[in-house]
């Protein structure tokens, strides 16, 4: 059985934009980077604060809380506070929708 699940269209997230969602109870943020989307985690894992509330710089996402920084293509911190990674998802599109696989980390 696949676990790629639709959880947004294409239209609702804007090119260099993220998103936070819950989609069957797991929080996870959408990140338009260029045209290619990125689902992560939405939880810092250094204080469990939604990444969706920080910035998109280039190909890391910073939490607004204490500035830790995530690698979007790979959830691994790229400043501290944070040591641990965040938990990446695997995207498709199809047409205008977008699909994550939430069964197992990318």
């Amino acid at each position: 059985m696949s676990g790629f699940v639709t959880v947004a269209k294409l239209n609702d997230l804007p090119e260099n934009d993220l998103k936070g969602l819950i989609v069957d109870g797991v929080a996870i943020v959408l990140i338009n980077r260029d045209g290619v989307i990125y689902a992560l985690e939405d939880s810092c894992s250094h204080e469990e604060f939604p990444l969706s509330a920080g910035d998109l710089v280039g190909c890391e996402i910073t939490c607004s809380l204490h500035g830790a920084r995530f690698d979007i293509e790979t959830g691994v911190p790229r400043a501290l506070p944070a040591v641990l990674p965040v938990r990446t998802f695997e995207v498709q599109v199809e047409g205008d929708d977008i699909k994550v696989n939430l069964t197992e980390a990318a």
